[in-house]
């Protein structure tokens, strides 16, 4: 069947050869899958999910017993006081900026202890200019880098605290975006957390949690985030939510994003579910075991590519904190290539081949490829990079380990077949 699907007998004989010495790390994988899908099936028992959560509701919404019930689901998986799951929420994006946005007031600062947030949050936080951003309404912003060793700056960042008395609002970014810097753990998270709050009690956190639900037995939320935001087209809505994102987080917050969300006087109370409940409900049930593919996926992408010479994030043998896996090929042709062997491997539309594009929101042409499903879900195969230097691309997703393993398969046949890596260094 590999040969059918045009992979050589020499990419599928070297990927096999990795393979060999990954059982140990599949295997606790699949450990760590197994604890979160009870921890999400103990959340729809005890918040009594039942058939008539599935029905859903037109118009107004209001008494909408499975999209409250569903927010509960959340707020247990999550453990925080309340959540905000909704289809009116559009991408990882929106949901991100509703959460800032709501949490935020003229006059008040934004802070980033972990560097440049990901490319699309630049425009709402008014780093370049755009309508409507946080700096049109009076929020300043303030950033202190990671260390060259991928540390925390915890001098830079005291001092930042100590100095600005408006910081009310502290963003982190856990999984690494169009960077080659570490994800971060949510053991780290926690320890910054509990750094800021020792100097400055009262500030609120939030973290950006795309492409990390379910990779850990924690989440954010466990160790001292405020809120935990992320979109339901990648880990949370396991392959099956068509759209949506969700806010998790303390009573406040939470309420003072739904009256962003609807209407001040609304919040919560409207929204109708438009018959989309039964595939969050189903999606959220099946995200452990879909995370679990994808992080078998990333890892055999790691090993494949680290043994070719390249520079991959993470490498081959560290421990995993997100979905995402960066390999830097440092030209153009090499990120192209990659992601027309992804596109390749699809279900749907494997006979495009992805071109970069001038995409809303990035400050470079952007490639991406993903025939799936659900238009953009990067919890399905998918992979995507900027054209600019040092050119590495950002490989995420599959709904299985089998479909997994034939994308990665497919990307080094592309490679081969492109002429950037000899078929005679697979042997």
């Amino acid at each position: 069947m590999y040969k059918a699907l045009g992979i050589s007998e020499n990419v599928v004989d070297f990927g096999e050869k990795i393979l060999s010495d990954l059982e140990v790390r599949f295997k606790k994988i699949d450990e760590n899958a197994e604890y979160n899908q009870l921890k999400v099936l103990k959340a729809m028992q005890e918040n009594k999910v039942s058939e008539a959560c599935l029905l859903g509701t037109t118009g107004y919404g209001y008494n909408d017993i499975g999209r409250e019930k569903l927010e509960a689901v959340y707020a247990s998986v999550f453990h925080t006081e309340d959540a905000l799951v909704r289809p009116q929420i559009t991408c990882g994006t929106h949901a991100l900026a509703l959460a800032l946005m709501s949490n935020l007031r003229p006059g008040d600062m934004l802070f980033s202890p972990v560097g440049k947030p990901y490319d699309t949050l630049e425009e709402v936080i008014g780093i370049r200019p755009s309508k409507g951003s946080l700096a049109e309404y009076g929020v300043s912003y303030s950033q202190v880098d990671l260390l060259p060793d991928g540390s925390f700056d915890f001098d830079n960042i005291k001092k930042t605290l100590l100095e600005n008395d408006n910081i009310k609002l502290v963003t982190i970014q856990r999984s690494k975006g169009y960077q080659t810097r570490p994800t971060l753990s949510v053991s780290r998270i926690g320890e910054l957390i509990s750094f800021i709050k020792g100097i400055k009690k009262d500030v609120k956190c939030m973290v950006d949690n795309c492409y990390g639900e379910f990779v850990e037995e924690k989440e954010p939320s466990d160790v001292g985030a405020d809120m935990v935001v992320g979109s339901l087209i990648k880990n949370p809505g396991g392959g099956l939510a068509p759209i949506g994102g969700y806010i998790a987080g303390t009573k406040e917050c939470v309420e003072n994003a739904a009256f962003r969300l609807t209407s001040p006087g609304l919040g919560k109370e409207v929204g109708a579910s438009l018959g989309i409940l039964p595939q969050f409900y189903q999606g959220f049930f099946l995200a452990p075991t879909v995370t679990a593919s994808a992080l078998k996926g990333a890892i055999f992408a790691a090993n494949i590519y680290e043994k070719l010479g390249f520079d991959v994030c993470p490498n081959a043998t560290e421990d995993r904190h997100d979905i995402i896996q960066a390999v830097t090929f440092g030209k153009p042709k090499g990120v192209i290539a990659f992601c027309q062997g992804i596109q390749a491997a699809a279900p749907v539309d494997s006979f495009v081949a992805p071109e970069p594009w001038d995409m809303p929101g990035y400050d470079a042409q952007v490639i991406m490829a993903a025939g799936a499903f659900v238009s953009g879900s990067s919890i399905e195969l998918s992979a995507d990079g900027p054209i600019k230097p040092p050119y590495s691309v950002f490989f995420q997703g599959g709904l299985t380990w089998p479909h997994a393993k034939l994308g990665i398969l497919k990307t080094l046949q592309s490679l081969v077949d492109a002429g950037l890596i000899k078929e005679s260094s697979l042997n």
